[in-house]
């Protein structure tokens, strides 16, 4: 059951029938992936690019439809957009999208492949390309049943066959995507390169997750795992106890050490070497709150959490980067926060942390990408977890609804997110933030 008691009752036999009939909102639950779980249980609708639907039918397999038949359900609908040069252009595709949306399966996927909007563009170009970015964020906002929108844009050289479009295909297609809804990832070069295994993407990678002992973190921890990486789990001495069982359950090692002492950078390296040989991956999720209302803050508060939140990932950054031991297409991840995007009544310092990261993948990238690696973030809103659990009740419920899948997501959301941008297939997105917050009806 969901920690989520509202979410429950409105989904069961009498209460839900109740909360019908009083017109109370009535979320879905949704669907995440399971191992050996298919990536589409239905027929797929193309509209507008062949290369599209090629890949989905020839490649994955999917049953693929051009045209829509009025007695099917469709599990996806796919528009391929990156041939306009008018706004005009987008009323064929849209409208024919309007004439299905009603037969869109619960936890059904709408998604568009365009591209980027540039100063370089003749005006109507980039009228038509933005014009995608405002009708997917809108159109997020109106699907019910668990469905999800989301899009790719794709910088001008980068063709829909490229390694990172695939890879973020599958993963907005499929159940891991589960609670990201309204965003629009970039695909900015061709790099990156397609797995053995779409299963096992990460075979023969050494991760290093900080903050691991519990919530988030352990769950990241838990997924790079299945996916193949080695993982080398790292939190305080104090979480040691609970760290140990962590590494022990995802057959990996356990590091305890505070991110914020000057060395940690150079002991996370010397001990994944030590023990595995290399060090390919590194998510940044060590992080703490600290909330007060800026007029009633002390430098403790504020410093303390800049420390561990954006200081800590910057020295250990530097750490590697000098190291000359993070060259095989290293990647970085990084937990920011919609706070850091939109603010937060009382977490000045924890936005300011939170925002300090998108700024430091955004710069870090460019560092990484001769090795053809890269540096991206994830930014979680409502997540259930033990700090969640221990907001206001009423608060909590509010929080809760305040997106267009009106619920929080759960850990798991925010792991499978960071490990598609930890996959080979994410190494043409570079620098770039995605948030996995089911659509926050505030901010972007």
């Amino acid at each position: 059951m969901s920690a989520d008691t509202y979410l429950n009752l409105v989904n069961g036999g009498f209460t839900g029938k109740l909360a019908k009939q009083l017109g109370l909102p009535q979320p879905t639950p949704l669907r995440r992936f399971q191992e050996g779980q298919a990536l589409l249980d239905g027929p797929v609708l193309v509209i507008g690019d062949d290369e599209l639907a090629r890949l989905l039918s020839a490649d994955w397999d999917l049953d693929v439809h051009r045209v829509a038949a009025p007695d099917l359900r469709y599990s996806a609908v796919v528009l391929g957009l990156t041939s306009l040069t008018h706004p005009s252009e987008l009323a064929a595709p849209v409208l024919e999208l309007a004439g299905v949306l009603k037969r869109l399966a619960r936890g059904g996927r709408v998604f568009t492949v365009s591209r980027a909007a540039t100063s370089d563009d003749a005006p109507a170009v980039a009228a038509a390309r933005q014009g995608v970015d405002g009708f997917l964020r809108s159109i997020a906002k109106e699907l019910r049943g668990g469905a999800t929108a989301n899009g790719l844009v794709l910088g001008s050289d980068v063709p829909v066959t490229a390694p990172s479009v695939v890879g973020a295909l599958r993963f907005f297609l499929s159940t891991r995507s589960a609670f990201v809804d309204g965003q629009l990832l970039e695909v900015d070069s061709l790099a990156g390169s397609l797995p053995a295994s779409w299963d096992r993407p990460l075979a023969g990678r050494v991760a290093v997750v900080t903050g691991a002992a519990r919530g988030i973190g352990e769950s990241i921890a838990d997924t790079l795992a299945r996916d193949g990486a080695t993982v080398v789990v790292v939190d305080v001495p104090a979480a040691g106890e609970h760290l140990v069982v962590v590494a022990n359950r995802v057959r990996g090692t356990a590091l305890q050490l505070d991110v914020t002492a000057p060395d940690a950078g150079a002991r996370i390296l010397e001990h994944a070497l030590a023990r595995h040989g290399r060090l390919d991956i590194v998510v940044h999720n060590a992080g703490i709150t600290r909330d007060k209302l800026l007029a009633n803050m002390t430098p403790e508060k504020w410093d303390s959490v800049l420390a561990v939140n954006i200081a800590s990932q910057l020295a250990i950054n530097e750490a590697l980067l000098t190291s000359g031991d993070f060259t095989d297409a290293p990647r970085i991840v990084s937990l920011a926060s919609t706070s850091g995007i939109a603010g937060n009544r009382g977490q000045a310092n924890y936005a300011a942390s939170k925002g300090g990261v998108i700024g430091m993948v955004r710069a870090t990238a460019p560092l990484l990408e001769v090795f053809g690696g890269t540096a991206n973030a994830v930014a979680p809103g409502f997540i259930e977890t033990e700090m969640t659990a221990r907001i206001p009740a009423v608060t909590r419920q509010v929080a809760r609804r305040l997106n267009s899948l009106q619920q929080g997501g759960l850990p798991v959301d925010v792991a499978e997110t960071v490990a598609f941008l930890a996959s080979p297939a994410a190494g043409g997105i570079v620098g770039r933030v995605l948030r996995v917050c089911g659509q926050n009806l505030v901010g972007r």
